[in-house]
């Protein structure tokens, strides 16, 4: 037996192995048993990135028949064993940390066991490689995650986003089988590889329809907008460790799956495809920040900025489509290394701010961030590394956000170069909206960072605030420094996503441990993280000095901070968050349609006041005017259609007899 099928083999078994464990031993040592889940994950993770070395060997195909004509069947690639490295990374980081987190939760046996379950099931869908075992692993993906957001029974709000979620991931299949079935129709294959052989010689309105078919059942695992209404529900309501993974590699499998059928299997090579997924992206990209800049439950911010970064990863993937689609593969390879590119980055970065978030609120049992603030003088490497993260997901160098966000930006840039009119002003149209992205993601985390960890505590929860115990903190400065990794050293990921045997990949960038110049395809794209990294370690370097400097020959004088001629600042003279993102509110009103409530009791009507309430929330606009009206809509045809089932057997007899005679009619 190879190494490689070696790591994969032990990696399951420690997988099934703590599993078991779970659900036979004593109750002391549960949090202990995610110590297996984190080395199954390095075995796993070993064996992904072996699929994508260069000396890679190609991978044995696994075979489980269930009948005679059907069977699973299980085979890594270079993209999935990509994605499946992306998977084992954040999978030990977030298994380690959960050694701290769940130290004492509720439930602890059963969120263990659907926890080991949901990371195999993960596994099982990047490596699927026919119909029947991908179904099957993407079932249970869907129900394991539901299972663990609604872990907590005693939360109405989290059983209502269960729901939510299960309904909404169940209608995304409905899609993606109907996508298969026509594939299996056409073709009689129900593997993948036979499937594109036998679509190839189709017509292209035949691979349209399958592209928007499976385009759709995976964008609402992905949460674009509008199919992303389940996501700021379910992600906050599972717990930290579970929405890490969540937000961090399951919505990546709905990316996973576009490009897996829209590239793989069905070519990727039609200008129209690139374009709706272009515009999907910028949408997403928009509206997922601008929600996110509004919420003031910093779960609920991490997941609406989550929407934000799928659209981000959308604009490379529909950029590489349509630039295939004009036989430019070095263009097409940019916008698709940029694409797998930041679904790395984000998973890193996100699962790090996830992890932060649910340390914060082990500290003070809230997710709402006006009941936080000067937590970093309590919490001071919670405080550090969720900074780190902040700074990522703002993509700003050094760090790696920045990285995939440039080769996103850049290769937009670069659609000026097609021939056609249309796809000029839609890439510069989607860098514009990366732009705006930009600034946007970099308000909501200062506001993240800053209402929660500066300034003065809100409440008394914050103001007896711990740091969070070693093994939450070890994993989260692991995602901190593979976040400064690979900013500094690009070309370690970019070698690796080189290998993946798609259009325009191969000539991206060999991969490289040094800090040189990192020239992608050609010289049509590239970047000098050394540079970047010593003008700003240079510029820090002349303004220390210039302080140092200027302030010499003055004494440090340690006094309170000014505070207006007050006797004593108090938490309710900082700004809260609903006060910071004013300003967007009033400039973006139409689409957030803000309400507001003013509530004043009286002692002495109209000039004493007693009390003063102010309420202020925004419409979700897609919910309100799209999903209410559709639900409406099914609630009354629901209520007409029941008058059918009266109860009368004569009624249901001639039912019987109706058909009958309609299908003679018919056949006849």
């Amino acid at each position: 037996m190879e190494p490689g099928n070696l790591f994969l083999l032990s990696g399951i078994g420690l997988f099934i192995a703590g599993t078991v464990l779970f659900s036979i031993a004593p109750g002391r040592w549960l949090n202990m048993l995610y110590g297996l889940f984190a080395a199954g994950s390095v075995l796993a993770g070993l064996y992904s990135l072996g699929l994508i070395m260069p000396s890679a060997q190609p991978s044995p195909v696994y075979v489980f028949p269930v009948s005679g004509f059907l069977e699973l069947a299980f085979q890594g690639n270079p993209l999935s064993g990509y994605f499946s490295l992306l998977l084992s990374v954040l999978g030990a980081a977030v298994s380690v940390y959960s050694i701290g987190y769940m130290k004492g939760a509720e439930g602890p046996r059963f969120q263990g066991i659907f926890y080991g379950l949901f990371l195999l099931s993960l596994y099982a869908v990047f490596f699927s490689s026919n119909i029947v075992a991908f179904l099957v692993a993407w079932e249970a993906m869907s129900l394991l995650s539901f299972f663990l957001v609604v872990s907590d029974t005693r939360d109405e709000e989290a059983q209502a986003a269960g729901i939510t979620y299960a309904t909404m991931t169940h209608i995304g299949t409905a899609f993606i089988i109907a996508a298969f079935m026509a594939g299996y129709a056409l073709t009689g294959s129900l593997d993948f590889q036979g499937i594109r052989a036998g679509l190839a010689a189709r017509p292209e309105w035949v691979r349209s329809l399958l592209f928007v078919l499976s385009f759709i059942g995976f964008g609402m695992k992905a949460g674009i907008v509008p199919l992303h209404i389940w996501l700021p529900r379910a992600h906050p309501a599972a717990p930290s460790n579970v929405s890490a993974l969540m937000s961090g590699v399951m919505i990546k499998a709905g990316l996973y799956g576009m490009i897996m059928m829209g590239i793989g299997v069905l070519g990727g090579n039609v200008a129209w495809w690139g374009i709706l997924a272009l515009v999907a992206g910028g949408v997403s990209s928009v509206m997922g920040i601008l929600y996110a800049l509004m919420a003031r439950d910093i779960k609920r911010l991490l997941a609406y900025s989550s929407v934000e970064n799928i659209g981000i990863m959308l604009l490379g993937f529909g950029a590489s489509i349509m630039f295939y689609s004009f036989h430019l593969p070095a263009l097409a390879g940019i916008a698709l290394a940029a694409c797998l590119c930041h679904a790395m980055n984000h998973a890193v970065f996100k699962g790090m701010l996830f992890m932060g978030a649910g340390s914060v609120m082990h500290a003070v049992h809230s997710k709402n961030m006006e009941e936080m603030g000067g937590l970093l003088k309590k919490m001071p490497w919670t405080g550090l590394f969720f900074l780190v993260g902040a700074v990522s997901i703002c993509a700003l160098p050094p760090f790696n956000g920045f990285v995939s966000e440039w080769l996103t930006f850049q290769s937009l840039v670069l659609g000026s170069q097609t021939p056609a009119a249309y796809s000029k002003v839609i890439s510069l149209l989607g860098g514009a909206a990366l732009a705006l992205t930009g600034a946007f993601a970099a308000a909501a985390f200062i506001k993240a960072f800053g209402i929660s960890f500066l300034g003065m505590p809100r409440h008394e929860r914050a103001e007896h605030a711990k740091e969070a115990g070693f093994p939450m903190t070890a994993a989260m400065g692991a995602l901190a420094l593979l976040c400064l990794l690979l900013g500094v050293y690009p070309g370690l990921l970019l070698g690796l996503i080189s290998r993946i045997p798609l259009g325009g990949l191969s000539a991206v960038s060999p991969l490289s441990f040094s800090l040189a110049p990192v020239s992608i395809a050609g010289g049509f794209s590239g970047f000098w993280p050394a540079a970047i990294l010593s003008a700003m370690l240079l510029g820090f370097l002349i303004v220390f000095v210039l302080i140092k400097t200027a302030g010499a020959s003055k004494k440090t004088v340690y006094a309170d901070s000014w505070d207006c001629g007050i006797r004593a600042l108090t938490p309710r003279m900082q700004y809260t968050a609903t006060a910071f993102t004013k300003p967007v509110r009033v400039i973006f009103k139409s689409i957030y349609l803000p309400r507001r409530e003013i509530r004043i009791s009286y002692r002495q009507k109209p000039f004493f006041a007693r009390e003063i309430t102010y309420r202020s929330d925004i419409t979700p606009f897609i919910e309100s005017y799209i999903y209410r009206p559709l639900l409406s809509a099914v609630h009354w045809t629901a209520h007409k259609i029941r008058h059918l089932q009266s109860g009368s057997l004569h009624l249901y007899l001639g039912y019987i007899m109706i058909t009958l005679i309609t299908l003679l009619l018919i056949w006849g």
